[in-house]
Parts: C-alpha cells; structure tokens; sequence
C-alpha cells in the first residue's frame, strides 16, 4: 500500500507548532502521527502534500505511478475501528466524519487532491467516532490515552518481563516499560497504577525523580534528578526536563533542566525555559482559560480550566521567566521581561518588556546554529529557508 498524506482548512488551528512541521510530524503520545500510521499499515511507501513554504525541508519522495494510494487526512489517528474501515475499502471510496474527509482511497496518485475530486468519490460516512485533533488543546487530550496505544503498537514487554531494576520504586511493574539500553539512577519512583510509564532508548532518569503515568521519556531524553513528572506528559527525543512537568508535551530537542512548573502545555522543537520559569495553567477565577487563534488574532474560550502555553521552535525564556494562561508563543521568540509578557506572542520577538523589538534574522539564526550544534545536528539550506519565510511572514 502506498498513503500519502494531506492538510485540510482545518489544519491552520494548529500553529504555532505548525509553521515549522507539516501536521502529521506533530508528537501525540511516544510517536509522532505519521509514525503511527506506519507502525499500523507497514506501507510500502509514505509521502505527502504540504504547504509550500515547507517543501524543500519536508520534500515528499515519489509514489509509483501505477498502484493505489491512500490519502490520509493528518489530523485522524488510527484506530481499530478505522483500520478495520480502510481494510475494506474499494477504489474511489472516501471516508467521512460530520462532512469531514478522512480518507480517500484513489486508483493512482493525483496531481492534487481537491475537494471537487473528493466530492465526485462513492462518499461514505463512518457510523463511528474516529479518533482525531480539532485544535491545539486536542493534543494534550489524546496524550495519555495515546501513550498506551503507542506502547502496544511498540510492542515492548514490561518490566516485570525482563529485567529487574535495583534501588527503585516500581508500582505496578507490569505497566512500566523501559528499554534495556536506558538508565535508571538510584532513588527514582515509578508510579504506573493509574497509566503506563514509557522509558526509551539511551534516556536517563536521573536519581531521585518521580513519574506518574502514563509518562513517555523518549528515546535519549533525560529527567533531571529530583524531578516530578506528572501523568499524560511526553518529553520528546533528546529533551530535558527539571522541576514539575505536568500533562505537557515536550517536542524533541527542547530543554526545561531546572526548576519551575509547566503544566498543560506544548513546546515545539529547540525551546529552552531557564531557570525557575513557570507557566500559569489555571485563572484565578477558574473560568475557562481563553487563547487567540494564529492567524485571526481572535480570542475563544478553550472549553477548559486548565491550559498553559503553546511555544514555537526555537523560542526562549529567561530565568524567573511568568507565562500566563493561555499563552501563545511563536518561533524564535526570546522572552525576558520580569513581568508578565503578553498572552500572544509573535514569531521573531526580544520581548523585552519595553520596545519588544524584532529579533533580528542573522542574530536569530546565529541562535539557531549554535543551539543545534550543541546537538551535532546541522542547520541546512533548507531550514534556514523555512525560517526566513517565517520571518518575512511576520514582517508582512
């Protein structure tokens, strides 16, 4: 089988995290979406459609010209439901949940996927909730649950399968799951009776930490020692975190070493909070927490009390840094005023709490190549062609 995916209007709710990924790169669980779908349907071959101004970094290979492809919406996960549906679909079949297209079964790859050539498809609506992403706080709902989901698509036996781990607190071993390769320091206390605890490869969990599942520490990410990981949070690949980490996800390479709280929020890839920064979750009123949307700067209420911040790449927080409820941060933003900053918060700032200047795009990308080296990961053409294009974006 070949899958191919695509973005629909709807896609546009998730940025910031989406000015630099395509959606289906997103991280919900211990996998990103387009990992899922390959750990289900094992495809023979994956590309996609994607914007524009993310085609050279993100460049689809080339599907066979002559065989079936299935398009894929990148906001629908698989489920057992949906698999067992897309199983038994016919060519020109197209699966749909209230008017929304989940996928679409064509004879050979399409030049463009359209809403005309979906409308002229044998239209059928499932009889079942998929599981899917709405808006960016979809996430953070889907992320305990996925965590399980993930685990037994990994197929990883637990600890009380393999091996036993000295000078720890297991509760519930059958529900933790740690990979040979990680290291587990003295002290630590896993608590998995409530969800599963998930620990990479080459990850560290340093002395002394705490998680309560269901947690995912992914591959080479390390908790610092001491540290409190709360239930439905995922700490990236080569992330660090420190403090109190609470139904948060961490996207790869994005460092909260020291103390301080984040809770219900998302940190994009390349993020650093310094010391003691704290992201607000909850209103004092304890009404619902409000957020402004990307692109209408329009506020609407999330339908929840808690909801912390939404970082892009590459963004910044000095020590004793404050993050309201709410807050939205775009890429490459340095955030270093002693009072609160603003719930919204554009790519490209040095928020200073004064001018708020911009950040200048050789400055920023100086930033940029350091922090990936640090990492041995190199800043391409590509890349920096992205950022540019976010960054004269924001000048527009």
């Amino acid at each position: 089988m070949q899958i191919i995916f695509f973005e629909d209007t709807i896609s546009r709710r998730f940025k910031p995290l989406t000015l630099t990924r395509p959606l289906w790169d997103l991280r919900i669980g211990i996998l990103t979406i387009l990992e899922k779908w390959n750990y289900c349907l094992e495809p023979e071959f994956i590309g996609w459609k994607t914007r524009r101004n993310l085609e050279l970094l993100f460049s689809s290979p080339s599907p066979d010209e002559e065989k079936a492809c299935l398009y894929i919406n990148s906001r629908f996960l698989p489920s057992e439901q949906l698999l067992k549906s897309i199983g038994n679909a016919k060519i020109n079949d197209a699966f749909y949940y209230k008017d929304e297209p989940v996928c679409f079964l064509s004879a050979k790859p399409l030049d463009e996927l359209t809403y005309a050539k979906l409308d002229s498809a044998n239209k059928i609506d499932l009889n079942f909730k998929p599981v899917f992403v709405e808006y960016l706080w979809g996430l953070l709902e889907l992320n305990g649950p996925q965590i399980k989901e993930d685990i037994e698509l990994l197929n990883i036996k637990s600890v009380s399968e393999t091996h036993n781990i000295k000078d720890t607190i297991l509760e519930k071993p059958d529900n933790i799951f740690i990979d040979e390769s990680a290291t587990i320091e003295p002290g630590v206390i896993l608590m998995a009776n409530k969800g599963p605890i998930y620990i990479g490869p080459n990850s560290v969990i340093e002395a002394g930490a705490i998680l309560k599942g269901p947690v995912a520490i992914c591959n080479n990410a390390t908790v610092k020692m001491t540290a409190r990981v709360y239930d439905s949070s995922t700490i990236g690949p080569f992330s660090k975190v420190g403090g109190e980490v609470s139904s948060t996800i961490f996207h790869s390479y994005s460092n909260k070493a020291h103390d301080g709280f984040v809770g219900n929020s998302i940190f994009g890839q390349w993020c650093n909070l310094g010391a003691d920064s704290n992201t607000s979750n909850l209103k004092n009123n304890y009404d619902f927490v409000r957020i402004q949307d990307w692109e209408t700067k329009e506020f609407y209420k999330v339908g929840f009390q808690f909801f912390g911040t939404v970082m892009g790449d590459h963004s910044k927080t000095s020590i004793n840094s404050m993050l309201s409820t709410g807050t939205t941060c775009g890429v490459s933003s340095n955030i270093f005023t002693s009072a609160f900053p603003p719930k919204y918060i554009p790519s490209f700032t040095w928020l200073d709490g004064e001018k708020n200047p911009e950040f200048r795009f050789d400055k920023a990308l100086e930033v940029m190549k350091a922090m990936m080296a640090r990492r041995n990961v190199e800043l391409s053409e590509e890349y920096e062609h992205m950022m540019r294009y976010i960054f004269e974006q924001r000048k527009a």
